[in-house]
């Protein structure tokens, strides 16, 4: 045990404390930039910074996440002071913390997971054109307005009368922003905001420039208990779960991108949203501000190497103890370089990068719509119209219906309308329907998982009006039978059905996330096989599925292809050439091989299947598929070496021996690393010229009745490649690129 505790100190000094000194440096020109966009005092910042780290740090559920006053709560503050007066602005933000506290007692975290990531991005992108907008006019000499149209509108005027001095420190200062993120990684290491404020300070000080300076007057001497805001309660009670929504939000999906950061334990959000309420209760009732996650402090903690929330704890109370030592040092800050600093991370809030991804998602406008509203309405009205145009799209997305028609040799028109059949997406299905031509037989397949009263009337009219004129539906349901109960009268299902999972059949049996089990036997009794296992699965997922397909093929069967191939298990036949039951007329045997007519050893099977296929079938491709790496081929390649002492199968090989004549006669007696797999397509092509020693296959061939194709399997790479028989002059190239690119 000593060990170990003296291994957890040896860590945090190694990685916690060297990267809560990183954050620490980036938390207090941030905090005093936040704090004064917000309206607030100065001071409110940092106690928002140390309460953010300590508390919110120690109680919290993520591991390296820090907290305090976030850029996105500014305009919420910045009214609440406004309006009520900062001392009220301190209870609505205690009470927020006690909202907080509430819901993550009560396990709500998750709900905050609901809310769009495109309403989060355009509010936080508004909320940086509104801070470098008011920002802009400090470091242009004037003075903000209260809204950023009216920021935007007296632009002109302000720079038509720039204060020379307060000009230079903003620009001095956006300059370094700049100029400091394009240095190499060694000297980026000490913040950019730091270094930006400690040169436009130096700078005004040496050259004695006509600068604003930061007033900390009362800032953390003058505290008071907050006092409850005045005014019409219902405008208190919605300020108070605006701020803890947001800060709420904020700081749950910050937490989940962190954990994106780094693989050490995940975040409790239910104990992060407990977490943030006391922290927030503590921040009001001291005199800060509202605390939230921030993401560009937590990935600098993350980037510096911090293992546990002993870097977050540690970085709150270097805060505490500047402000409290070197405190004086703000007051040489120009207020000017604060607004730049402002002004940058204003901009650098409208992300690109959040663009594309909500672009990717088809929620472009979302985020544009949340970013205008807020910009132009207000934090709370943009962040209400986001959600409700996100509510609106996801609800177009879910009762989207897609209807597809497709044509046949026979003149049966086969129709798909799939999705969520409700009463939105009636027009939209009654047009496409009425689009197909009157008399016409149709086949309409319902891949849907839910029917209401609206669609089932549409289609059950369309039906009728459409046998009326002479055509023929036959309707069938892909899931549960909407349609057919709704028909009987029978009492609809009050939910979605639940699409069902195809089953991945073609995968083996070690790689299924789900493999057939077999089932328990007597101790005495024979195991079951995974075969057997293999059959009871099939019939319990797979049966119900294809038993209309197997009662057609019942009858009879009318295959159009002969397929031969080899008996290695990782060939499919139906797999690679996308067949279904019925299709292929299939012949495996060790090394795709095809006897000669009359050749020695004599094999009547294959030619059975041959004779059978051509002549009682009626099959109109005979098709020989080899494989690369084939293990037959190997025999034939070493003389029969590779046989060993296995007769049969020595035997066998000798019907490829006329391959590898073709592949000496072709390639020499030279072997390369490719020669293996050269061989095997040769040998497709020699059983396509066995098969025309057979004279009704001969004879079927120039009548253009029977066509020879060859196909090359590539297990490596899973692709099928033609092959030409040896009699084409075209080569195996030309083949290869036509099969692979769809040309025709």
């Amino acid at each position: 045990m000593f060990r170990d505790t003296q291994s957890s100190w040896l860590s945090t000094l190694r990685h916690d404390v060297p990267a809560s000194l990183v954050v620490f440096l980036v938390a207090v020109p941030l905090s005093l930039g936040i704090a004064m966009a917000s309206g607030a005092p100065l001071a409110a910042g940092l106690i928002a910074a140390v309460v953010g780290g300590v508390v919110a740090g120690a109680l919290g559920g993520s591991a390296v996440q820090v907290s305090g006053p976030a850029a996105g709560l500014s305009l919420v503050v910045v009214d609440l002071v406004h309006t009520y007066g900062w001392r009220a602005t301190c209870m609505i933000t205690l009470l927020a913390g006690a909202v907080q506290l509430v819901l993550g007692i009560f396990k709500a975290a998750r709900a905050a997971l609901m809310v769009s990531p495109a309403v989060i991005h355009g509010m936080l992108a508004a909320v940086g054109v509104i801070i470098a907008l008011s920002q802009l006019h400090v470091v242009l000499g004037g003075s903000s307005q209260r809204s950023a149209v009216a920021n935007l509108v007296e632009l002109p005027g302000q720079l038509a009368g720039l204060h020379g001095h307060k000009v230079a420190v903003g620009l001095l200062t956006i300059t370094v922003l700049v100029v400091w993120s394009r240095l190499p990684r060694q000297v980026k290491a000490v913040p950019a905001p730091l270094v930006a404020l400690a040169v436009a300070a130096l700078t005004a000080w040496t050259f004695g420039w006509d600068v604003t300076r930061v007033d900390l007057s009362n800032g953390f001497t003058g505290w008071a208990f907050p006092v409850l805001p005045q005014g019409d309660w219902h405008l208190i009670v919605v300020s108070v779960l605006l701020v803890a929504l947001l800060a709420g939000c904020e700081s749950l999906l910050c937490s989940v991108a962190v954990d994106g950061m780094h693989g050490g334990r995940r975040a409790d959000l239910d104990q992060e949203l407990t977490g943030q309420g006391v922290a927030n209760m503590v921040s009001g009732a001291l005199g800060g501000l509202p605390v939230a996650g921030v993401i560009v402090r937590s990935t600098a903690n993350v980037r510096a190497g911090a293992r546990t929330r002993c870097s977050t704890i540690l970085h709150g109370v270097w805060v505490l103890m500047f402000a409290l030592g070197f405190g004086w040092t703000i007051t040489l800050i120009p207020l000017e370089a604060l607004a730049a600093l402002l002004v940058f991370i204003g901009v650098q809030m409208v992300n690109l990068g959040h663009i594309r991804k909500v672009h990717g998602h088809g929620e472009v406008p979302v985020y544009v719509v949340t970013l205008a509203a807020v910009i132009l309405l207000g934090l709370a009205e943009g962040v209400v119209a986001g959600l409700a145009l996100a509510a609106l799209l996801a609800l177009r997305r879910l009762t989207w219906v897609t209807v597809r028609k497709r044509g046949d040799r026979a003149g049966r028109l086969h129709v798909t309308i799939s999705g969520s059949l409700t009463f939105l997406g009636v027009p939209r299905l009654t047009h496409e329907l009425r689009t197909i031509p009157a008399g016409t037989a149709v086949d309409l397949d319902l891949n849907i998982d839910f029917m209401d009263n609206a669609a089932f009337e549409a289609i059950h009219s369309w039906r009728l009006d459409h046998e009326r004129m002479g055509g023929t539906v036959v309707i069938d349901e892909l899931h549960d039978e909407w349609y057919a109960l709704a028909a009987s009268g029978a009492r609809m299902f009050p939910a979605k059905s639940p699409p069902r999972v195809p089953d991945r059949w073609w995968l083996p049996w070690a790689h299924r996330r789900h493999r057939p089990e077999p089932a328990a036997v007597p101790a005495d009794g024979p195991a079951e096989c995974l075969i057997t296992a293999g059959a009871r699965e099939y019939h319990r997922r797979t049966a119900p599925l294809v038993r209309p397909i197997f009662t057609e093929l019942a009858r009879k069967q009318q295959p159009s292809h002969l397929f031969i191939t080899c008996a290695d298990s990782r060939i499919m036949p139906s797999l690679i050439t996308a067949s279904g039951p019925g299709d292929l007329f299939t012949v495996r045997n060790i090394g795709n091989l095809v006897p000669r007519k009359g050749s020695e050893p004599r094999d009547d099977s294959v030619v059975a299947a041959i004779e059978y296929a051509t002549q009682v079938l009626g099959v109109h491709t005979i098709t020989v598929c080899g494989h690369s790496g084939c293990g037959a081929m190997a025999g034939v390649l070493s003389g029969g070496v590779r046989a060993g002492s296995l007769p049969g199968l020595r035997r066998w090989l000798r019907h490829g021996d006329h391959s590898l004549a073709t592949f000496i006669e072709t390639e020499g007696d030279r072997l390369h690393a490719g020669a293996l797999d050269v061989l095997c397509r040769v040998n497709v092509q020699q059983q396509l010229e066995n098969l025309r020693t057979y004279r009704k296959v001969d004879e079927q061939v120039r009548a253009g009745k029977l066509e020879l194709v060859g196909l090359f399997f590539d297990i490596g790479s899973a692709r099928v490649h033609m092959v030409p028989p040896l009699r084409s002059t075209l080569c195996v190239k030309t083949f290869d690129r036509r099969v692979t690119t769809g040309e025709e």
